[in-house]
């Protein structure tokens, strides 16, 4: 279910809403249980089959971060941390590369290993980076807040699953109980749907209408363009991807606004950027902050001189790559 589908304006949307603020009349905890409810639902809209991984992967990282959490900075701790990560990579890894290395060795190898035909589920990339973060401020002492309920809504919160941005445990689960946010909020809808309108303009209005002229460039089936063709469609796939990604950011940050909940901002401009490091910085800022916090510093950063530093960087920017 897109943000600019009818199906997702024209009745989820208005359901999810009328609904979070009626059930709230009973409780936080019962308005983030709807919100939970509908979250999954927008999720299981795509393919019901995969709400049972989202599940698991929610339960079993909930369940070792409170491990992890009462054992923070100790050996025992630190092993579960790195033994929780590399599970989560490694299921990121299958879905997103197991087709793909296993291409790639029959086309070296010459074999024959049959393609497994593997479909990515939606939003994995999000739930699981936003996760790991979850575990790793639990073992730094960082995570004050363990109402399950909560920790649901924190990592299956509809706004964010499609285009992120990657989430951070302390910046959403104080806003999750407070109490204003389960009541209808005048401001926040006058903010919140002019957001939602700049960024569904950008993605129906301009995105969508480029992708007309970037199709016949970049389709596989696309024959040998002109010279004026093709750069007619790479400008026309540079600006599609810009207004698409910018209008998905806004979006979300104007969705989350009509509940109250402010997401960190994700996209700022980035064909603004002097030069490729402050690109970086505007573009998918959220993954930057996630790939900097999570693994450049704890790599050492630029503390350690300036040839362990060009390291850390090439390790971050490959691994942020994948």
């Amino acid at each position: 279910m897109l943000f600019n589908s009818y199906s997702f304006l024209l009745a989820y949307l208005p359901v999810t809403l009328l609904g979070f603020f009626l059930v709230g009349r009973f409780g936080k905890a019962a308005g983030a249980a709807w919100l939970s409810a509908c979250s999954l639902f927008f999720y299981a809209w795509w393919d019901y089959r995969y709400v049972i991984l989202l599940l698991a992967s929610i339960c079993i990282n909930y369940f070792i971060g409170g491990y992890i959490a009462r054992r923070s900075a100790t050996a025992h701790g630190r092993r579960a941390l790195g033994i929780a990560v590399a599970g989560n990579l490694v299921l990121l890894g299958y879905y997103k590369y197991a087709d793909f290395f296993l291409s790639s060795a029959n086309a070296i190898l010459g074999t024959n290993w049959p393609i497994l035909g593997i479909i990515l589920p939606i939003g994995i990339s999000f739930f699981t980076f936003t996760q790991i973060a979850f575990l790793a401020d639990a073992y730094a002492g960082k995570v004050t807040e363990y109402r399950f309920i909560y920790y649901v809504l924190f990592v299956t919160y509809f706004p964010h699953l499609i285009a992120g941005p990657v989430l951070h445990h302390k910046e959403m689960m104080p806003q999750f109980d407070e109490d204003c946010n389960y009541r209808p909020d005048a401001a926040n809808f006058a903010v919140g749907l002019t957001i939602f309108a700049i960024g569904l303009a950008k993605k129906v209005l301009i995105a969508d209408n480029l992708a007309i002229y970037a199709a016949p460039v970049f389709s596989p089936e696309a024959t040998a363009p002109t010279f004026f063709i093709a750069w007619g469609g790479i400008l026309a796939y540079t600006f599609q991807l810009y207004f698409d990604f910018s209008g998905y950011s806004d979006m979300a940050i104007g969705l989350s606004r009509l509940f109250g909940v402010r997401l960190p901002l994700n996209f700022n401009s980035p064909y603004k950027a002097r030069n490729i490091a402050d690109f970086w910085r505007r573009w998918h800022m959220t993954l930057s902050r996630f790939l900097r916090d999570y693994l450049y510093i704890p790599l050492g950063g630029n503390r350690h001189g300036t040839f362990r530093r060009q390291i850390n960087l090439m390790t971050t920017m490959v691994l942020g790559g994948l």
